[in-house]
């Protein structure tokens, strides 16, 4: 028990030895010093949430988060340990501004991964939506990437519809050529039955029609098996740039995307953003407590033994500046009286000593 009092203590920025003679003023530096490592433990599993997010590591994380917890600990102390109080309060105020300041600053630090902890689940659904939409943004831009494929389809409709024509010109001479012989009359048939002359010219022309719908077809899908390929060759470029693209879009979960989520939840919903600011405000309390309690504490017998142990240690330099000084001051009023050649000699023995110990001439 005694030991944790000591390190509360410690922790308090405390002299033992003063608080060893100020019984009464034991539990206030416990309860300080208890604040200033609590603090520091809630700062260091923070940050070991935000460096795991970081650097995905245990190690790494625990040696982070120790030096971390151990900077807000130094920090926290000092401030504690430099506030003095004395007999004005507004001086004291005036003193602990600055350190408020700090304290208020990192407490913004320490609270922001514990937010992002707590709200978990919200930035992954969060995340999950922008995920969402960069591949859409992303897939977009690579399709707009390639306006080549689009022109080769082009070119494949128009190959196709020119083909289609052919047939469909065929078929029509087709017809004509099976009414002629089969004696059926239209506009353009005699509706006479068998192979005479309009049926014969009817043939030539579905002849002629077939072969230049097979040379067209064998044409165009020559040309369009040299679109295909083409677009194929597109296409393996596109899905290569698209794998590039997934795998830096499934990577976007680190530190600063999940805080610009936090901050997108807060703007698009009330709740979330009214729980993460009293979260802040939480940890501006926790923070800022060892500060607001030294101010608001009375001045006890610690802070008069303090004091006077400073200022004993202040009189006591004086002293000896002014022993010192005077001293000084009567060998200096002996010197003077002395003749001019003694004067002179101990002046040039003097000289000699320096040189005899530095080896140079004055």
């Amino acid at each position: 028990m005694r030991s944790v009092q000591n390190f509360l203590w410690f922790c308090a920025g405390g002299y033992r030895p003063l608080l060893n003679r100020s019984p009464t003023e034991s539990n206030k530096y416990i309860g300080i010093g208890g604040t200033v490592f609590f603090t520091a433990l809630f700062a260091g599993l923070a940050a070991g949430y935000a460096m795991f997010t970081v650097f995905e590591n245990i190690y790494v994380t625990i040696t982070l988060a120790i030096l971390w917890a151990l900077l807000i600990f130094n920090l926290d102390r000092f401030i504690v340990s430099t506030i003095r109080k004395g007999k004005s309060t507004w001086a004291e105020v005036k003193m602990a501004i600055p350190r408020l300041l700090l304290a208020i600053l990192l407490a913004f630090v320490i609270a922001k991964p514990l937010e992002l902890r707590i709200f978990e689940k919200e930035i992954a659904r969060e995340l999950d939506n922008q995920k969402l939409r960069m591949l859409k943004e992303t897939r977009g831009g690579i399709d707009e990437g390639f306006p080549e494929i689009e022109e080769l389809e082009s070119k494949i409709a128009s190959l196709k519809s020119e083909t289609d024509a052919k047939r469909a010109f065929r078929d029509e001479k087709q017809q004509e050529y099976d009414a002629e012989r089969f004696g059926v009359k239209t506009p353009g048939t005699s509706g006479i039955v068998g192979l005479g002359t309009n049926a014969r010219k009817k043939e030539v022309q579905l002849d002629d029609a077939e072969r230049d719908y097979q040379e067209t077809q064998a044409a165009n899908r020559e040309k369009m098996r040299e679109y295909e390929e083409e677009i194929a060759r597109f296409n393996t470029i596109k899905e290569e740039e698209w794998a590039k693209q997934q795998v830096s879009v499934d990577g976007f979960d680190g530190l600063a995307a999940r805080m610009d989520a936090l901050g997108t939840l807060t703007q698009n919903s009330v709740p979330i953003y009214w729980a993460n600011l009293f979260i802040v405000l939480l940890f501006v309390v926790i923070e800022s407590a060892p500060v607001v309690v030294k101010l608001m504490a009375e001045k006890g017998p610690y802070d008069v033994l303090l004091e006077k142990h400073e200022q004993g240690i202040y009189l006591y330099a004086d002293e000896k500046w002014h022993k010192t000084a005077t001293e000084s001051k009567d060998r200096l009023e002996v010197f003077d009286t002395l003749q001019p050649e003694v004067k002179d000699a101990w002046i040039a023995m003097k000289r000699k000593e320096m040189e005899g110990r530095y080896g140079t001439a004055l």
